[in-house]
């Protein structure tokens, strides 16, 4: 078993997210009075010289100005609730940020601007910076790394000493929801946020409780991790992988509310290998010259069935143009409760769902030619 000091497990993530073709700084050298500044100020966490020089690039026909826009559209804080701002950042990431724009004629038009360049992964910027200072108000915090994608806080990464016996992976975590009170602007743009005590690794949304933290087995999706290899060491190969991370930071993250209480859903480990997968063996099937032969996904009880069908569905409703997709379920409560999870899913699917309540309605709803979800 690995045993790792604190700072040696902080050298150790960033070798491997350098081995990942990873940029890597050091806080104090990037802020405002070090060697190479990237901040004016402490209380920055957005590179913004990065998101420019990237926006720039993969929005080749932006103008300068339509840009600038963007930016300031994508980094103003949208609520004082963390949770609102970061569900409206997650909408950029998927749906891309629209920006007003005059033209010559002197129309006023909508432009459409993308924080990522999904298709060509390598065209993006990835940093991961130890030792990130954030100052807001009366606190000041140092997040053991911070993962930055065209130069926003993407990831947070805590770690603990794992040869203290009295600090763990739990007091990592207490030290994020710490964070999440006294720095909250930097998790405005969170995806997720990682613990580990080099014993043990973890990944968790910004509203997942401690329990809600899950291992992530595989670097990928064929064969188990063996237990010899560092946890945090699978975790960062299997998520931050840029391909991976890009596929995970869009397709995988849903936001869902009961009107009260709004939680935020990271895909486990199998429901991202299942489903790219079943999306994978879909459009084979469908092709010209496919089987029409899919597969099946199996799945133990309590394991994310229900959610595994969302994130299907999400993401085959791109790759496919927006195909009609028939849940079919042998039990009215079954229906009932699968119908609940995709309505409130319904900015990853990008459309509300129908529930047919007979076979003549079903038959009406599958006579439209435009897609859907039944």
């Amino acid at each position: 078993m690995y045993q790792f000091h604190e700072d040696e497990l902080e050298q150790a993530s960033l070798e491997w997210l350098e081995n990942l073709g990873y940029e890597i700084k050091n806080g104090p050298e990037i802020s405002n009075d070090g060697d190479y500044p990237e901040r004016n100020h402490y209380a920055d966490v957005v590179l913004n010289g990065r998101l420019e020089k990237v926006l720039q690039r993969i929005n080749p026909k932006a103008s300068a100005t339509t840009v600038q826009r963007a930016i300031q559209q994508v980094t103003v804080v949208q609520s004082p609730n963390l949770i609102v701002s970061n569900q409206v950042f997650q909408k950029y990431i998927t749906d891309g940020i629209d920006v007003e724009v005059r033209t010559e004629d002197g129309r006023n038009t909508v432009e459409k601007l993308w924080l990522f360049d999904f298709e060509n992964p390598s065209a993006n910027d990835f940093l991961a910076v130890n030792q990130f200072t954030v100052v807001e108000g009366n606190n000041n915090k140092r997040p053991d790394v911070v993962v930055f994608v065209n130069g926003l806080p993407i990831a947070v990464i805590e770690l603990k000493d794992s040869t203290n016996e009295a600090v763990g992976i739990s007091e990592a975590y207490h030290q994020l929801q710490t964070y999440k009170q006294t720095i909250p602007s930097l998790f405005q743009f969170n995806a997720f946020l990682v613990t580990s005590d080099g014993v043990n690794a973890r990944v968790g949304s910004l509203t997942a409780n401690e329990e809600r933290f899950m291992m992530w087995r595989t670097t990928n999706g064929k064969t188990m991790a063996p237990t010899s290899m560092p946890q945090l060491e699978v975790l960062i190969q299997g998520m931050f992988q840029p391909a991976v991370l890009l596929d995970l930071i869009r397709h995988f993250i849903v936001f869902q509310t009961d009107g009260e209480k709004t939680v935020k859903i990271l895909a486990a480990y199998h429901q991202y290998y299942a489903v790219n997968k079943a999306v994978e063996e879909a459009r084979r099937a469908v092709s010209e010259s496919g089987d029409r032969k899919i597969g099946v996904i199996w799945h133990t009880q309590g394991s994310g069935k229900s959610l595994s069908m969302v994130f299907y569905t999400g993401k085959l409703v791109l790759a496919m143009n927006n195909p009609t997709i028939v849940v079919l379920t042998d039990r009215n409560d079954l229906d009932d409760q699968l119908f609940n999870t995709f309505s409130i899913s319904s900015d990853l699917l990008r459309q509300s769902p129908k529930q047919a309540e007979s076979r003549s309605n079903l038959k009406k709803l599958l006579s439209v030619e435009s897609g859907g979800i039944i």
